[in-house]
């Protein structure tokens, strides 16, 4: 018994699959899930340790790891919004600066401060694909090791 796939091979052009392609992208944009792209209102802010440390979690962290996030346009168009939305939900939920102190509740297994010096100075926080659409989030290794001890100033200070 000879298998011919032939048949099949006629039927796959190239403009066959570029329509195809175009429709799948359509159909993709159909899955809601800018439903979840939220700001919602700020819980409990931590005491920050001074306004630098402020401003360099604002500049590094905030767009996943607060309620303000920045949903730019690529946001709202899948597959990015797919990503996107999954980042920024886990992210609020490993840490929010808008829910400080649900956010230090959640940290009785590992202490917070260990867990943010262990991410951000192994270079995981921000993450580097991140970066690729926000280099102003990059961090000198001077500013990260200030965030590192900031960040420790305001969770001991509760």
């Amino acid at each position: 018994m000879r298998n011919d796939t032939r048949p099949f091979r006629k039927w796959l052009t190239p403009r066959r699959l570029a329509i195809s392609a175009l429709g799948l992208l359509v159909a993709i944009q159909l899955v809601p899930v800018w439903l979840w792209e939220t700001n919602p209102a700020a819980q409990s802010q931590p005491k920050w340790d001074s306004a630098q440390t402020q401003a360099l979690a604002q500049r590094a962290c905030y767009d996943c790891h607060s309620n303000h996030t920045i949903w730019p346009w690529y946001s709202y168009v899948a597959p990015a919004s797919w990503l996107i939305t999954r980042d920024v939900a886990a992210g609020r939920k490993a840490l929010n600066f808008d829910d400080w102190q649900a956010s230090l509740a959640r940290a009785d297994r590992f202490p917070l401060d260990q867990q943010i010096q262990r991410e951000i100075s192994r270079g995981d926080m921000p993450p580097s694909y991140f970066l690729w659409l926000h280099p102003d989030a990059k961090l000198t290794p001077a500013e990260q090791q200030q965030l590192i001890d900031g960040l420790a100033k305001t969770i001991q200070a509760k």
